[in-house]
């Protein structure tokens, strides 16, 4: 097998089918599971890149997957997929390593992009991590200016950088806000034929 593969955890069949058929133009071979005990059971013979973890599955939830992953497979990059309104768990999980998160509803290419970021993302050794509070001076310009892409990419380094610092999650909070902000939006819009479908999530 590849030695970049990824594996796409939901309980939601639909999900797990948009998730596959979005990562296949990327070339890299795409498993799911269809909960966090299937995932695990997977993951003992397969090596993953990348994880898709939902947030909320029946049976083990995905921040007991995120605990097991840590433990057994600290190497792997977890990506917390979620719904509006977890905030709070969605922190949980960048503290437990999460490196990145996707909030329902989103699209093909938003899943197809944050793959390549995660994939080509490249390890910054230590003497080169810049310290938290220079990521938090980085974050609040993207969120002002609505870069949800960018201020994405700089909230998760700012988290994996300062933990234990509440304003790291003060600043993922904000980041929640504004993507919601702009889905209200967008509902204001006029009505047209999507060209991809969105995943609805539960509130």
């Amino acid at each position: 097998m590849s030695e970049k593969s990824i594996l796409v955890v939901d309980g939601e069949q639909n999900v797990r089918t948009m998730m596959t058929q979005a990562l296949e133009p990327l070339g890299i071979p795409v498993q799911t599971a269809i909960n966090g005990e299937d995932a695990l059971k997977k993951m003992e013979t397969t090596t993953y890149s990348v994880v898709f973890l939902d947030l909320k599955m029946p049976g083990m939830d995905g921040l007991k997957v995120l605990r097991h992953i840590q433990q057994e497979r600290p190497g792997v990059r977890v990506v917390i997929v979620s719904a509006h309104g977890s905030v709070e768990s969605v922190a949980e999980a960048m503290k437990l390593g999460a490196v990145d998160f996707l909030e329902k509803p989103f699209t093909p290419t938003e899943v197809r992009d944050l793959a390549t970021q995660i994939l080509e993302r490249e390890v910054l050794e230590t003497s080169q991590v810049i310290h938290f509070p220079d990521w938090a001076t980085l974050m609040h310009e993207p969120v002002s200016d609505r870069s949800i892409a960018c201020a994405r990419d700089i909230v998760c380094r700012a988290v994996s950088t300062g933990p234990s610092r509440a304003e790291a999650y003060t600043l993922l909070a904000s980041l929640f806000e504004v993507g919601f902000q702009r889905l209200e939006e967008m509902k204001q819009l006029p009505k047209v034929k999507p060209t991809e479908p969105f995943i609805e999530g539960e509130l």
